[in-house]
């Protein structure tokens, strides 16, 4: 439009139109000039004025935008701007899809993509089909330069997806990128960024969490040399345990629920009370209760990712403390069998008793210290400032929970209320557990063989796991008495085994007694009269 030549045709064409405002040839039949008659006069030459206006103008603005330089361009586009936006009613937000320095994916525009997939993709004509990077499913969303509608309190809006074009004014690197733009009404300014934009982030967040793959992380030995890599590595996270899968008794699931669930739904009281929004738990019991279970069923439950923390792994304090901040909200952190991950029982005595030996001797007690300083191990204080100091606050709505077969072993310290909040006893399979187990794997609720079972695992120490595999069919026709009976057999064994041993026991205890017995028997005799 700006061609100097185009606008000299333009010019001529509105010449011509102004010496025969009507348009019309000499050969123009007799019935078009007398239809055309009809039209006044004066709106013709109305029109006609107001061509050659608009013809002058455009061709005086040519000419400015030709020769004039840049600043006067610059600022007549600055008061053109500021004149169509002060006749325009919408306004308009952009949402870029890349941002900062490192030109990461904007949160921003990763929540408002699947707020709109979810919402909006039965609405859109175009859409593209993308393979979520973990998950084998298909997600749809809108495609470049589509445009949909969306509703909020009465309110309506317009979303559209645009690409950043290529021109000479642009940056190189900002083309082809894209972004969304929101339309609306300058009446609803305040509702929209105030309400509906907050509404579209925290419906966005729920989406990624509910369709999301799930994690499991671990962490990589010797990664703090290399700055620039995560020190963990993952997979997904498959696992298909379940609280109504556990053999628990039905009230220890009630109440392990009811105070995870709570956890989660109390955002507000952990900031009201000024504490970091994180919840500590113990599991533990014999080998075979199924602590490992218990996790995945609470994964499972909350929908968290996990974090299986290696300690033998880990280096020192500095690097323990670089792999909580790398992990994410939402997020359980593992330390399972943490009486056999590092030598963390009795550490204070051993300090103190090792003060008092060195107590006379200086020397050697700086020259201990140096060493200690120089192995470079996780300590106590190190990892009980990674459960509950300052550092713990980096991340919100995280769980932590250790396991342990050895509760006794564990320092005081570490397994305190406030650091591991709640206690869970993982033990021996109870009649009821074993129902769980039975509609598990034989898929029966009641059978006539559940009375002699009853009556023996009351009184007999196994395991769930040692249950599950008498339990577990070879084929799916197999009867399940047979199964029952194998269980039943096991149970008298165990039971059996058990009464050997306390049996066993109880000699040795009388056996010790007559030695303690005969020993001072054998002082008094020897004793001077």
């Amino acid at each position: 439009i700006m061609n100097f030549p185009m606008f000299s045709i333009f010019l001529a064409f509105m010449n011509r139109f102004n010496n025969n405002p009507r348009g019309l040839s000499k050969k123009t039949s007799k019935t078009t000039q007398k239809s055309l008659q009809m039209v006044p006069s004066t709106m013709a030459e109305t029109w006609a004025t107001l061509s050659s206006t608009i013809a002058s103008i455009m061709f005086a603005w040519a000419i400015v935008c030709q020769y004039s330089p840049y600043e006067v361009r610059h600022l007549i586009d600055k008061f053109r701007q500021k004149l169509k936006d002060y006749f325009n009613p919408y306004i308009q937000i952009c949402i870029h899809e890349f941002g900062g320095e490192r030109m990461k994916r904007a949160e921003a525009y990763t929540l408002v993509e699947a707020y709109l997939s979810a919402n909006t993709s039965q609405s859109a004509n175009r859409l593209r089909a993308d393979m979520e990077t973990d998950n084998e499913s298909l997600v749809l969303s809108m495609d470049d330069y589509e445009r949909v509608t969306d509703e909020f309190e009465g309110i309506t809006v317009w979303w559209g997806l645009r690409k950043i074009p290529a021109s000479p004014r642009s940056n190189y690197a900002e083309q082809g990128k894209r972004y969304y733009k929101l339309t609306f009404n300058k009446r609803y300014r305040e509702m929209v960024t105030k309400s509906y934009l907050e509404h579209v982030m925290r419906k966005g967040k729920e989406i990624r969490m509910r369709n999301r793959q799930r994690r499991l992380y671990t962490n990589c030995a010797g990664s703090i040399k290399f700055s620039s890599s995560s020190m963990w590595s993952h997979i997904p996270f498959d696992h298909k345990a379940s609280f109504e899968t556990m053999a628990l008794d039905y009230d220890k699931k009630k109440d392990i629920v009811e105070d995870l669930l709570a956890f989660s739904n109390n955002k507000d009281f952990y900031e009201k009370a000024g504490k970091a929004w994180k919840r500590g738990y113990l599991l533990y019991g014999p080998p075979g209760t199924g602590k490992s279970t218990m996790i995945a069923a609470m994964a499972n439950l909350m929908s968290y990712d996990v974090y299986d923390l290696e300690l033998t792994a880990v280096n020192d304090n500095t690097e323990l403390r670089r792999l909580l901040i790398e992990t994410t909200s939402k997020s359980i952190i593992v330390i399972e069998d943490i009486d056999c991950s590092l030598d963390l029982t009795g550490q204070r005595m051993k300090k103190v008793e090792q003060s008092c030996l060195d107590g006379e001797k200086g020397k050697g007690k700086k020259k201990e210290t140096k060493e200690e300083g120089r192995s470079g191990k996780v300590t106590l204080s190190g990892l009980l400032n990674f459960i509950d100091g300052i550092w713990s606050a980096c991340g919100t709505e995280r769980l932590i929970v250790f396991t342990t077969n050895y509760v006794e072993k564990l320092d005081p310290a570490l397994i305190r209320r406030g650091r591991m909040d709640k206690h869970v006893e993982l033990s021996y399979c109870s009649f009821e557990g074993f129902k769980v187990l039975a509609k598990n794997y034989l898929n029966l609720e009641n059978h006539q063989m559940f009375d002699k079972i009853e009556s023996l695992i009351g009184g007999t120490k196994i395991t769930p796991a040692d249950v599950a595999e008498n339990l577990m069919p070879k084929s799916p026709e197999d009867d399940p008495e047979i199964y029952l009976s194998k269980l039943i057999q096991a149970l008298e064994e165990a039971k059996e085994a058990a009464a050997k041993k306390k049996a066993k026991k109880s000699k040795e205890v009388e056996l010790e007694k007559k030695e303690e017995v005969s020993a001072a028997d054998s002082k008094d005799i020897e004793k001077p009269e």
